[in-house]
C-alpha cells in the first residue's frame, strides 16, 4: 500500500509541475489544456508504473501487443509503426524483445521480400489478456473520482472538442 501512495505522490508532483505554469492572467483555454495534460500525465505515469511492477513490461510493448490483439491476422511492421506513431526502428526494437520472450512471431510477407508481418503467439495472446484485464481495472480505478454521469458528460464534451479539432479549417476574412 505504501508503494502505491508513493507512486501517486510522485505522479501528483509531476502534474503540479505542468499546472504550475498557469497564472491568473492565462486564458481559460490554456488552463483547461494544462489541466487535461496534467490528468493525462498522472494516469499514464501510474499505468506505466503498474505495468512494469505487475507484469515487467513497458507501456510501448503493451501498446504494440494491444494493436496485435485487435488484428489476429497480424500487422506489417510499417502498419504497426503508423498505428503507434513511432519510427520503424522503435517498432523493430520492441518486436525483437517481444519475439525473444515468445510473445510475438514475425513472418515474411508472401510476395514482398522486405516486409514482415507480426502477430501474437498463443502465449502472447494469453499474457496480453491478463495485462489488458488488469489495465482496464486500473483505468476504472483511476477514473473513480468521477461518477458515471460525470464520465458520460466528460466523454461527450471531449467528443465535441475532438470533432472540432478534426474539422477542416474555416477560412476567415
Amino acid at each position: 500500500m505504501a508503494r502505491k501512495q508513493t507512486t501517486l505522490a510522485v505522479v501528483e508532483d509531476a502534474a503540479l509541475d505542468v499546472e504550475s505554469r498557469v497564472t491568473d492572467d492565462n486564458h481559460a483555454s490554456l488552463k483547461l489544456w494544462l489541466r487535461m495534460l496534467s490528468c493525462t500525465t498522472m494516469i499514464e505515469t501510474e499505468i506505466r508504473s503498474r505495468l512494469r511492477r505487475e507484469f515487467g513490461i513497458t507501456l510501448p510493448r503493451f501498446d504494440l501487443m494491444a494493436q496485435l490483439d485487435r488484428h489476429p491476422q497480424g500487422l506489417r511492421m510499417g502498419d504497426l509503426s503508423k498505428r503507434l506513431m513511432v519510427t520503424g526502428g522503435n517498432v523493430t526494437g520492441i518486436v525483437n524483445l517481444l519475439e525473444q520472450e515468445g510473445l510475438v512471431a514475425r513472418d515474411a510477407v508472401p510476395g514482398d521480400g522486405r516486409a514482415f508481418s507480426v502477430k501474437l503467439t498463443p502465449a502472447g495472446r494469453r499474457a496480453f489478456k491478463r495485462m489488458a484485464t488488469a489495465h482496464e481495472g486500473w483505468v476504472e480505478e483511476l477514473m473513480s473520482a468521477l461518477s458515471t454521469t460525470e464520465r458520460t458528460a466528460l466523454m461527450e464534451l471531449l467528443s465535441t472538442m475532438k470533432r472540432g479539432l478534426n474539422a477542416p479549417e474555416q477560412v476567415q476574412d
